[in-house]
């Protein structure tokens, strides 16, 4: 009775720890510096779970025992799910690094130098492999104007005009 118990409770435990698959991915322009600056928060279990299955390694994001490595998995992964193209122009992403907060990684990205532009596309996949509910939040904030949009699988595309 005990095991059919925890069997049944299992998916509700689940669910209140993560009932939910959300990332939040926000752009925005610095024309000062003539950047675009890129942060997505990911929950940190689902990263590190979708990179430990495709680079078959063991892997803690949180406390990587190679930082380097971890830099390198989490910029090839964000490389594969996440394009912009500003104008109609592929937008080149330098990726700069991670850091956590919490029950999230914040990932962050660049593209500099960035000409002012009005039409900025957005592909935007992550995680879409894992869950079939994931969904994204997507904030665009150019001149000081901001725009977002929600995509859920399998909806991974996005435009804003300025």
């Amino acid at each position: 009775m005990g095991v059919m118990l925890f069997k049944w409770c299992l998916p509700a435990i689940m669910t209140a720890v993560h009932p939910f698959y959300m990332s939040v991915t926000e752009i925005r322009y610095n024309a000062p510096r003539k950047s675009l600056e890129i942060s997505c928060r990911i929950f940190s279990d689902d990263l590190e779970n979708v990179l430990k299955k495709e680079s078959k390694q063991p892997l803690d994001i949180i406390h990587p025992k190679n930082r380097p490595a971890a830099d390198s998995l989490v910029a090839q992964y964000i490389r594969r799910h996440l394009f912009l193209t500003a104008d109609g122009k592929p937008v080149s992403l330098k990726y700069l690094g991670y850091e956590i907060s919490e029950d999230a990684t914040w990932c962050y990205l660049e593209c500099t130098p960035m000409a002012p532009f009005r039409k900025l596309d957005i592909k935007n996949d992550i995680l879409y492999a894992e869950h079939a509910t994931q969904s994204h939040m997507v904030h665009a904030i150019v001149n000081g104007r901001r725009q977002s949009t929600k995509l859920d699988n399998p909806s991974s595309n996005a435009t804003f005009s300025f």
